[in-house]
C-alpha cells in the first residue's frame, strides 16, 4: 500500500512538471514565430515582447529544475522514472537556449529596422523560423506521445534547415561583395541566421532526448552538420 502511494505521488509530480515543460514549450514556439514576424515587419514594439517573454521562459526553466530535484530527492525513482527525468531537465535546458536565440534575433530587429532592407532576406528569415518551429511542435508532441518515429522525423529534417542556412550564407555574402554598404546589415541578418539554425540544433536535441527515453538507446547515427560555412563569421552567444 506504502509503494501504491508513493507512485501516485511521484505520478503527480510528474505530470505537473510534465505541463510546466509544455508550457514552456508553447512560450518558446511564440518566441520563435513573434521574432521572425517583427523582424519582417520592423516591429520594434512586438520585438520588445520578445525580449520581455524571455524571462517568463527562463522562470520556468528554474522550475522546472527545482521540482526535477525535488522529485529526485524526495521519491527516489526507478532508473526508468530517473531516465524520464534528468529528459525533462535537458528538455528544460534546450528551450531556454531557443528562447534566448529568439530573443538575440528580436534584439537585432531594432537596428535592422534603420537599415535599408536586403532584398528578401527578412522574409527568407522568417521561412527558416517557421520550419524550426515546426520541428519544436513536433518534438514535443513526440515527447507527449513517446513517438520515437515523429522524433527521429525532426532529427531528419534538421538537414532542411541547415540547407536553408547555408544558402541564405551564401546569399549574404553575394550581397556584401556587390555593395559595401550591405556589410553591416547581412552581418546583423547573418547572425540571425546562425541563430535560427542553432534553434534547430537544439529542437534536434530534444529529439533526440526523446529517441532516447522511448528506446533506452541514442540515435543511431552522429548528425552530420549541414552547415558549410566559415567559422569566422560565428555569432557570440
Amino acid at each position: 500500500m506504502q509503494d501504491q502511494h508513493i507512485a501516485s505521488a511521484f505520478d503527480r509530480d510528474l505530470e505537473g512538471i510534465q505541463a510546466q515543460i509544455m508550457k514552456m514549450g508553447g512560450l518558446v514556439e511564440n518566441a520563435i514565430l513573434e521574432a521572425a514576424i517583427s523582424l519582417e515587419s520592423r516591429d520594434e514594439e512586438r520585438a520588445e515582447q520578445v525580449r520581455r517573454a524571455d524571462k517568463v521562459i527562463d522562470t520556468l526553466e528554474e522550475t522546472i529544475n527545482e521540482e526535477a530535484a525535488r522529485v529526485i530527492a524526495l521519491r527516489a525513482p526507478t532508473a526508468i522514472d530517473l531516465r524520464l527525468i534528468l529528459s525533462i531537465i535537458k528538455i528544460s535546458a534546450n528551450l531556454e537556449r531557443i528562447g534566448d536565440y529568439a530573443k538575440n534575433m528580436a534584439k537585432r530587429t531594432g537596428v535592422l529596422a534603420q537599415m535599408a532592407p536586403v532584398n528578401d532576406s527578412a522574409g527568407a528569415l522568417r521561412r527558416m523560423a517557421k520550419e524550426v518551429e515546426r520541428m519544436l511542435k513536433d518534438a514535443l508532441d513526440a515527447y507527449i506521445a513517446r513517438d520515437a518515429e515523429l522524433a527521429q522525423d525532426v532529427i531528419d529534417r534538421d538537414h532542411d534547415v541547415d540547407q536553408m542556412y547555408n544558402a541564405l550564407f551564401r546569399e549574404f555574402l553575394t550581397f556584401m561583395m556587390e555593395d559595401p554598404r550591405n556589410i553591416t546589415a547581412c552581418m546583423h541578418l547573418h547572425f540571425i541566421a546562425k541563430n535560427v539554425e542553432r534553434m534547430g540544433d537544439h529542437v534536434t536535441s530534444i529529439a533526440e532526448q526523446v529517441v532516447y527515453l522511448v528506446t533506452g538507446e541514442h540515435p543511431d547515427e552522429a548528425r552530420q552538420k549541414g552547415d558549410k560555412t566559415s567559422v569566422t563569421l560565428q555569432p557570440t552567444e
